[in-house]
């Protein structure tokens, strides 16, 4: 068996003919560009792309893969060269169990598979060819056809404070609108980690998910995971995420929840950091929060136990560093190749050689968990002190 890296949400911004499928995603995110960054700059083995409802897209996968010789393999996903693709989709549930819209993700075997769920979805969203659609049904309807076409089904993000299962989607359990039973995985988010998510207790039967949820092609790989398995295909990922004959999810590597956008409460004004049951913010007086995952967590925890986890390791991408602009990270990749070095194996000397002192220091800590980061919130990324 092999160790794989795997970063299983990445979205398409734009098709070939430039038509937009994820409205916030860069028009430079194109699914040539995205297995271009995997395997030249990211180094990733596995990537989900998470928009393969939209026809466009499969019409376009399939186009490329008769130019490029690429195949699909029996176990399920599409050889591209040094990437396998996943074909996955991301989908809004609000229906009468829900408080309020949950996102989620559903990872499917086969372009044969994908199409009959684009077709089944078709009848039950306003425009199949935008990410990110609300469904007209239930999450449980959902869930089914997922499970039905031998797909894996995943609560996207699950803490953020927007369109999340805990964020506002539920009052206390999943199974308000979930079936348990048909969960593969819990997608952690930029805003938590295994131990934060760990303080509810329904979770502990499930693996973690840390995925990028990439707009832009920069962002790619800026969390992801290491799966031990026998090949780099759909059903060992499957077995992957059941732990089933050695094969495993061996590592969790994502950012320090601080560095999220939506860790802590602030105003929705001013992004103040506030505490939860402050009347009004202390900075402009505003009478409206923005709660915070590490907020809404301790509201909604169950349990001070916590089963044996992979580690989850933090990482800074190279865009959090500060005095780290583009021409110094292009700098970097044309010397290490891919940042997956740069980010965990070049050393302090070497990385001096190539940007100086000062960010090699930066880069090092970062990778230690030694910075001081200023805490996320209300939408704004955290910050890492310069000094």
């Amino acid at each position: 068996m092999n160790n794989y890296y795997v970063d299983l949400h990445i979205h398409i911004g734009r098709t070939a003919s430039g038509r937009p499928v994820k409205i916030t995603g860069a028009k430079t995110l194109t699914l040539a560009n995205i297995l271009r960054e995997a395997s030249e700059v990211k180094g990733l083995d596995v990537i989900g792309v998470i928009d393969c409802h939209v026809p466009e897209v499969l019409d376009e996968l399939e186009h490329v893969m008769a130019a490029q010789g690429w195949t699909e393999h029996r176990e399920g996903g599409v050889f591209a060269d040094n990437v396998t693709l996943i074909l996955g989709s991301e989908i809004e549930v609000y229906d009468e169990h829900c408080q309020g819209p949950i996102h989620a993700l559903a990872f499917l075997p086969t372009i044969e598979a994908m199409r009959a769920f684009s077709a089944w979805l078709h009848k039950r969203v306003k425009n199949i060819s935008l990410s990110s659609q609300r469904m007209y049904g239930t999450g449980r309807e959902l869930q089914a056809i997922v499970k039905q076409l031998g797909g894996l089904f995943v609560p996207a993000h699950a803490f953020t404070p927007f369109k999340s299962l805990y964020g506002k989607g539920v009052k206390k359990s999943l199974t308000e609108v979930f079936d348990a039973d048909f969960i593969d995985a819990i997608e952690l988010g930029l805003s938590a980690d295994t131990a934060m998510a760990d303080q509810i207790a329904e979770l502990h039967r499930y693996p973690y998910l840390s995925n990028s949820d990439a707009h832009s092609l920069r962002k790619m790989a800026r969390e992801y995971q290491v799966m031990r398995m026998d090949a780099p295909t759909f059903m060992e990922l499957k077995k992957a995420l059941q732990y089933e004959n050695g094969r495993a999810i061996i590592a969790n590597y994502g950012l320090n929840p601080r560095l999220g956008k939506y860790h802590r409460t602030t105003c929705e004004n001013c992004f103040y950091p506030v505490q939860p049951n402050d009347e009004r913010c202390p900075a402009c007086g505003h009478h409206k929060q923005i709660k915070g995952v590490f907020d809404r967590l301790q509201e909604l925890k169950t349990s001070d136990r916590a089963p044996r986890r992979p580690p989850y390791i933090y990482q800074v991408p190279l865009e959090f560093i500060p005095g780290l602009g583009t021409k110094t990270y292009k700098k970097l990749l044309a010397h290490f190749g891919m940042e997956m070095y740069v980010l965990h194996k070049a050393s302090e000397e070497e990385l001096t050689e190539v940007v100086g002192e000062k960010i090699a220091k930066l880069i090092v800590l970062a990778r230690r968990g030694e910075l001081l980061i200023h805490a996320g919130g209300g939408g704004k990324y955290g910050k890492i002190a310069s000094e």
